[in-house]
């Protein structure tokens, strides 16, 4: 038998460039509630995230990100998370029951989509990119309740299609 999850929160998780702010937001509207992007929380509350990572390091910066994530999966939202955010135990065990989206994309796509200078993981260059990803790439399939891949399809009609597929599930 199929596990039922509750729609709400509907959690967008992926590697960096995979659109989940954008798409995200669109599958927000579409739904007719809030959107929220833990990194922008954390940003709103703590400042840029690469100066937390420059003064503080990664692993204040998982802990500041882990309790944005508790927080926004608490609310009836579309949540995006930081493509890193599943990397804390605690987020991963948060995550169990919800409904998790994971945005996948080709390392070709997420080359044109990339500022490196905002991405402190990537600060290297976008090669960084496929390594973070194969890293992490088992993590958000075994979270994953559904896929869509970003590739190559508009990201309105990427939207689109989330938007259905969740209101066929509501």
């Amino acid at each position: 038998m199929t596990e039922v999850r509750p729609l709400y929160p509907l959690v967008f998780i992926g590697p960096m460039g995979a659109g989940k702010t954008r798409i995200g937001r669109r599958v927000a509207k579409a739904l007719d509630v809030p959107f929220l992007d833990t990194d922008k929380l954390i940003v709103a509350e703590h400042g840029p995230i690469s100066d937390i990572f420059e003064t503080q390091g990664e692993s204040a910066f998982r802990e500041l990100e882990k309790e944005a994530v508790a927080a926004a999966l608490s609310e009836q939202a579309v949540v995006s998370l930081g493509g890193g955010a599943v990397l804390h135990p605690e987020t991963r065990g948060a995550l169990a029951g919800k409904t998790v989206v994971l945005l996948t994309v080709s390392a070709e796509a997420v080359a044109a989509r990339i500022n490196t200078s905002k991405r402190p993981l990537l600060k290297n260059g976008t090669g960084e990119w496929q390594r973070i990803y194969d890293e992490r790439r088992d993590v958000y399939d075994a979270l994953a309740t559904t896929r869509f891949d970003t590739s190559s399809e508009p990201i309105e009609r990427i939207a689109e299609n989330i938007a259905t597929w969740a209101k066929g599930r509501a």
